[in-house]
């Protein structure tokens, strides 16, 4: 199960999720651009990353779509190491919405990891309209198809 938190001081949302999976293989499905592309998102939506430079200092773009209609993503890589991605994060539908994104990779020990999120944006009413997107849905479905992908192997 994923858990979604709005903190009520700071415009930041947090999200945990405990995967059946090393942290290292979670590490990998969001750095690897086509293991990300097969889980990301909610259900019924394809995912095209365009551009993918995972490492410090290196970006991304990609593009999900649902009944033709694309969604544009985007950001840069400012810290990757085996146990934390920090980056920047924007929906190119709302270009001066971006988010500073601290992703840490625990291990739980017996195969299994904790994933940590912290999204940081610029204002509560950012934050808020993020809740409001839909995309407590696109990551859960997201982390769902992650755990399955993690779990069944490649298919």
């Amino acid at each position: 199960m994923t858990t979604v938190e709005a903190d009520p001081q700071l415009p930041v949302i947090r999200v945990t999720r405990d995967f059946r999976a090393t942290p290292e293989q979670v590490w990998r499905a969001h750095v690897d651009p086509e293991l990300f592309a097969r889980w990301v998102g909610p259900n019924g939506m394809r995912t095209r990353v365009d551009h993918w430079d995972a490492r410090t200092g290196g970006s991304f773009r990609y593009v999900s779509v649902r009944d033709g209609v694309e969604y544009g993503f985007r950001g840069c890589f400012h810290e990757i190491r085996p146990d934390l991605v920090v980056q920047t994060f924007t929906f190119e539908g709302d270009p001066d919405g971006v988010a500073l994104q601290t992703l840490r990779f625990d291990d739980l020990g017996d195969g299994r990891a904790r994933l940590r999120v912290q999204s940081l944006v610029d204002s509560f009413d950012s934050r808020d309209a993020w809740l409001r997107s839909g995309m407590e849905t696109g990551v859960e479905d997201g982390y769902a198809k992650l755990e399955r992908m993690l779990t069944d192997g490649p298919r």
